[in-house]
């Protein structure tokens, strides 16, 4: 039996916000169900709050995963995949006690993390009460090595900044010194960035400074001016929740944008009318394009998604890959849940996903992926200019505690 080291909060039940599903295996409420083998697993992450959309995607993308991963049965050797669905809404005191509660009541994985923020508290509430926790599109590299119950099914920072120094040393201008300015939100996201663009950017021989906007602001017209102030030849955007499109509207009018390389991560389909002017004027990494792969899971998500309606989107992979992870754990660890027996089969996994051949680094539980570069099309549509095989924007090892 696990024995759970941290004790439920008081007030933990008035934040759970858990909703039904409807999918095979899937349900939103306890565990249970007689006699029958199963494991619970917990996906925790926003569907309300800046990040919603990010957590809706990544919902459909879990669906979709789970249902082509067990044959549309929810099911992977005998034992059925209860899935509980809480909203954390982005706060990571909220992600906190809901994850607190689905340990209380039995869930052996917890996954789904679309925030930053909350990721990082989740990390060690997972090793705490040695259960399984595999992130989702949350970003930060602090997750990858963190401990080792941790794993992830997106991207990290690092890798986006990988993707960048490849590109932009493909052009013409390349990476021959010169300034680069980091302009993010002052949150565990835009912190992330800076310290993986001063990483690698550094080490190529840029001067590296940061612009920290506060999450908050509406009014981004003094963050363009320091920005411009930096006299930068490169400025790196990372920008996350619904002021996207007031950034690049301010970006735009206040000459940044002509007056240095601007790149920036492809976000979602939602977005690709914000960047306006701007878009010819961007160089786009990107974690996904949708519809730029066809592996068998590509198309198994496709698929899936046109039965229901949904379009693909940029952290629809993350929610495929995430299933695909928790019916490899379930089948190692069986009906008990047995949490050593899941990281051991995770370790090293390596599988086709909806981007490409993908594999967990044993070392740091790094998640090994291909990146894009990306453009707009004359439709406003994004398509797919490189693929960077995972080898190539690989993370650096992480240490860990």
């Amino acid at each position: 039996m696990r024995t759970l080291r941290v004790p439920l909060a008081a007030a933990v039940a008035a934040a759970a916000l858990a909703t039904a599903c409807s999918a095979p295996g899937e349900s939103g409420g306890d565990s249970g169900g007689g006699d029958e083998a199963s494991v619970t697993v917990a996906l925790i992450t926003s569907t309300s709050g800046p990040l919603a959309s990010y957590g809706e995607q990544y919902l459909q993308g879990f669906e979709a995963g789970l249902d082509h991963a067990t044959d549309g049965t929810g099911e992977v050797d005998g034992i059925t995949i209860d899935v509980v669905r809480s909203d954390d809404a982005g706060d990571p005191a909220n992600g906190v006690a809901l994850a607190r509660q689905r340990i209380d009541e039995g869930a052996s994985i917890i996954a789904g993390t679309a925030s930053s923020g909350v990721a990082v508290q989740v990390a060690p509430l997972a090793e705490q009460n040695e259960v399984l926790y595999i992130s989702g599109p949350a970003a930060t590299d602090s997750v990858t090595g963190v401990n080792d119950y941790t794993f992830r099914s997106g991207r990290q920072t690092y890798q986006d900044v990988v993707t960048a120094s490849e590109v932009l040393a493909a052009t013409e201008e390349g990476l021959d010194g010169g300034k680069a300015v980091v302009l993010a939100q002052d949150n565990a996201f835009g912190q992330a960035n800076v310290a993986a663009v001063e990483s690698v950017l550094s080490a190529q021989g840029l001067d590296v400074a940061s612009v920290l906007a506060p999450p908050s602001a509406t009014d981004l017209t003094p963050s363009a001016a320091q920005v411009l102030s930096e006299d930068p030849d490169l400025v790196f955007v990372a920008w996350a929740g619904d002021t996207a499109q007031t950034m690049w509207t301010t970006l735009d009018q206040q000459g940044v944008l002509d007056t240095a390389t601007v790149v920036t991560g492809l976000d979602t389909r939602a977005t690709y009318s914000v960047f306006g002017a701007a878009r010819d004027k961007v160089t786009l990494l990107a974690h996904y394009v949708p519809g730029a792969t066809d592996t068998p899971e590509a198309r198994a998500m496709d698929a899936y998604f046109a039965d229901q309606g949904w379009e693909t989107d940029l952290f629809s992979p993350d929610g495929f890959t995430a299933a695909q992870l928790v019916v490899e754990a379930v089948r190692a660890g069986g009906a008990e849940g047995d949490t050593a027996a899941m990281v051991a089969a995770l370790e090293g996994f390596s599988f086709s996903g909806v981007k490409g051949d993908q594999s967990v680094r044993a070392s740091d539980h790094a998640l090994l992926q291909p990146m894009f570069q990306a453009r707009f099309e004359d439709d406003g549509q994004p398509s797919v200019v490189t693929t960077f095989d995972a080898a190539t924007v690989a993370p650096v090892e992480a240490t860990g505690d």
